[in-house]
């Protein structure tokens, strides 16, 4: 049996990892991003760049402070959680679309979005690392589970994003006051002496709900890289705070990777495999980290070469 990590003993890991995560956020948006405006590919590759670095020197920490092993989890876990993040760029993408949310807003959206999905992953992780202290065979609800989402990405056809019957977007609008217009970057407005809703605040909710879907596929599938919660916690942690500026450098080119849903459901089927198996054969870290790489590195080369042939390139 693979030891689990108690949540008790790194109670101050967290709470000094989650104060610096709270003063860069408040410094991405009371500094950085104090003004709205249209995000630019060449600032969004920048602040990809800064939060991939980051990562990469937080590994290093771990590295000299938990040992090689731990290194290795965290960097799969990083990985495996921004690999399965690019879904969230395309739903981002037909979200804005949907509501047409102008370009220089949606940075304050997803800027919250994020902080929602921050606090829900967060309960999610304490949620399925306790479900594994206190039941072990919990592990196999969590790889069969894997193993079908795989097979349903790997069989589905294109993704389709249907918000007209997006229950809890339906339930809002019949019950919740809202204008029909933005009223710049607001959230809320004060109108006839009573507060209402933009626009914003239903986008707001949809993609906080939507992550919550994708946290449903994730976190069991980091749980099989490492039972550490502080690992899989700030794994994906970096890897979410860096979905932002990801999704500005990449919105565009999303539909270039029609391979990576293939990439993606043959990684969950393997982190599924090796949580029905831990028992009998503990898969190295290496390995895992190996096969994750390559099945993303090859699903990628072959969108690009499509995507080039297409073009007639």
């Amino acid at each position: 049996m693979e030891e689990v990590v108690s949540l008790e003993s790194h109670f101050w890991h967290f709470i000094a990892f989650n104060l610096f995560v709270v003063i860069m956020l408040a410094l991405d948006l009371g500094v950085f991003n104090r003004k709205s405006h249209v995000i630019q590919i060449k600032e969004a590759l920048g602040w990809s760049a800064f939060w991939i670095a980051l990562a990469l020197i937080f590994n290093v920490f771990v590295y000299f402070w938990r040992g090689p092993e731990s290194s290795l989890e965290f960097f799969t876990g990083f990985i495996l959680e921004k690999s399965l993040s690019v879904d969230n760029l395309f739903v981002f993408t037909v979200i804005f679309s949907y509501f047409q949310v102008p370009e220089k807003y949606q940075h304050k959206v997803l800027f919250w979005g994020v902080l929602g999905a921050l606090i829900f992953r967060s309960v999610f992780i304490a949620t399925g690392v306790a479900l594994i202290q206190k039941f072990e065979w919990v592990i196999y609800i969590f790889g069969g589970f894997l193993i079908l989402t795989g097979l349903k990405l790997g069989f589905a056809g294109e993704e389709q994003v249907e918000l007209d019957e997006h229950k809890l977007l339906r339930f809002l609008k019949k019950h919740l006051p809202f204008t029909n217009e933005y009223h710049g970057e607001k959230f809320f407005i004060r109108e006839a002496k009573k507060y209402v809703a933009t626009p914003l605040f239903l986008v707001l909710v949809v993609i906080e709900t939507t992550d919550v879907v994708f946290a449903i596929d994730s976190i069991p599938a980091i749980l099989a890289i490492s039972r550490d919660p502080f690992i899989v916690y700030t794994s994906n942690v970096f890897a979410i705070m860096g979905l932002r500026s990801l999704y500005f450098a990449l919105a565009g080119l999303v539909g270039m990777f029609s391979y990576l849903k293939y990439g993606l459901a043959l990684i969950l089927a393997f982190v599924g495999i090796k949580m029905l198996i831990h028992h009998y054969y503990k898969v190295p870290i290496v390995l895992s980290l190996t096969f994750i790489a390559l099945v993303l590195a090859v699903s990628i080369i072959l969108s690009v070469i499509k995507e080039r042939k297409a073009k007639g390139l």
